[in-house]
């Protein structure tokens, strides 16, 4: 029998060495001075060998209980080192390592922002319940459980947010032959339903010269002014336009472009956003200030962070709006999208300026390839009209400077 003082005083030979404790545990002294627990067995006629730990990480006293624990599985008739692999397998194939691993692949494909909500929710709201599980396991009652936790909170949205993400794992998960089938695919309608969000916005051709004279005057950080009168001219998603790099913008060609690349985008593609005349003054006004940074927006406090998500909200009650029923960040959308419908523009500039998936890819096929060029004409016609909504209390009619049909 082994004592751990005989351990400690074994000293390394030229060639490694066993001493042996007993019931086919022994421990391995090799040339560099190694501690290995090995346990030696017979299965079915054939001697095996299992590995126990490495010593002192593992002391006499645990050896022997693995050691014990292994006799037992032999005295079972099963062999120690399978069963070892099994459970080694299942923890590499349960729900958490596998939506790591799905989570690593999506890293260079979501912005940062959706690819850090979707790991949250997985991590956080999924895996109290579902990580430890074996994915081929999980049944659909065991999801449900989950999204049902999160509506008696109050969180209908998250719950079908959180139901997505699953999904997306689950069907991984099946691609890859880790589980048989998608268990979220049967809770389809199992949620309650969502309402729609409205943002609100204003319309009212009058309020919004209104609004853009208190933008103009709004005396906050340069990097919050620039964003926010810039938002009515390019009405891209709030998190599009605070975290616009200096690279994604041509200002200086014969028609100002600004490029928006798909990993930032909702609908994952490319997005070419026109630049009026104004638009671009603008820019070029807050690039001498944050032009050697990568962000247009620079944070306040400096450094190369972009706008916080909170900012244009906070500047628009800075100047006295309701955020909550006149107008937010995303109700700049709101606001171009249905004054420049009242205005006669084709819908279909309006929704490809928008950034809204078109459903028929043969439609959206021809309209990436041909239309940019009218929206280009819409884009100028608008940073126009809200020029004289902004200079004047006389509403004047937009008009439309080329064919929009």
């Amino acid at each position: 029998m082994l004592t751990e003082a005989a351990i400690r005083a074994a000293k390394p030979r030229q060639k490694a060495y066993k001493l042996r404790d007993g019931k086919g545990l022994h421990i391995l002294i090799d040339p560099r001075g190694g501690r290995y627990w090995r346990f030696r067995y017979r299965v079915g006629g054939v001697e095996k060998m299992l590995s126990l730990g490495v010593y002192p990480a593992v002391g006499l006293k645990l050896a022997r209980d693995r050691r014990d624990d292994a006799r037992r599985v032999v005295a079972a008739k099963a062999d120690p080192s399978a069963k070892r692999q099994e459970e080694n397998a299942t923890r590499a194939n349960t729900f958490a390592a596998v939506a790591d691993e799905f989570m690593e692949l999506k890293r260079k494909t979501l912005s940062k922002s959706t690819w850090q909500r979707d790991r949250d929710q997985l991590v956080n709201m999924a895996g109290p319940k579902l990580g430890k599980r074996p994915i081929a396991a999980i049944e659909a009652d065991e999801v449900l459980a989950v999204l049902r936790g999160l509506e008696e909170k109050g969180l209908g949205d998250t719950a079908h947010r959180v139901r997505g993400v699953i999904g997306r794992v689950m069907r991984y998960a099946v691609a890859s032959g880790l589980a048989k089938h998608d268990t979220t695919a049967g809770l389809r309608g199992a949620l309650a339903p969502v309402a729609t969000v409205n943002y609100p916005s204003i319309t009212d051709p009058a309020k919004v010269g209104a609004l853009l004279r208190a933008t103009d005057g709004f005396d906050g950080m340069p990097s919050t002014l620039a964003a926010l009168r810039l938002a009515p001219l390019v009405f891209v998603r709030p998190g599009e336009l605070r975290t616009a790099e200096w690279s994604e913008f041509d200002l200086n060609a014969k028609e100002p472009t600004w490029r928006i690349p798909a990993a930032k985008m909702k609908m994952r593609d490319e997005h070419l956003v026109p630049l009026s005349t104004q638009a671009v003054s603008i820019l070029k006004e807050i690039q001498a200030l944050t032009g050697d940074g990568r962000y247009a927006f620079r944070a306040i406090g400096g450094g190369q962070r972009p706008l916080s998500e909170n900012t244009l909200n906070g500047a628009l009650r800075r100047l006295g709006y309701d955020t909550r029923s006149e107008i937010c960040a995303h109700g700049f959308r709101s606001m171009a999208s249905t004054m420049l419908n009242e205005q006669g523009w084709h819908p279909d500039l309006i929704e490809l300026q928008l950034a809204h998936k078109e459903r028929n890819s043969v439609r959206a096929a021809y309209n990436k390839a041909q239309r940019l060029g009218e929206r280009r004409k819409m884009m100028q016609a608008w940073a126009d009209y809200l020029d004289g909504l902004k200079a004047s209390d006389n509403i004047v009619a937009l008009k439309k400077r080329g064919s929009a049909a």
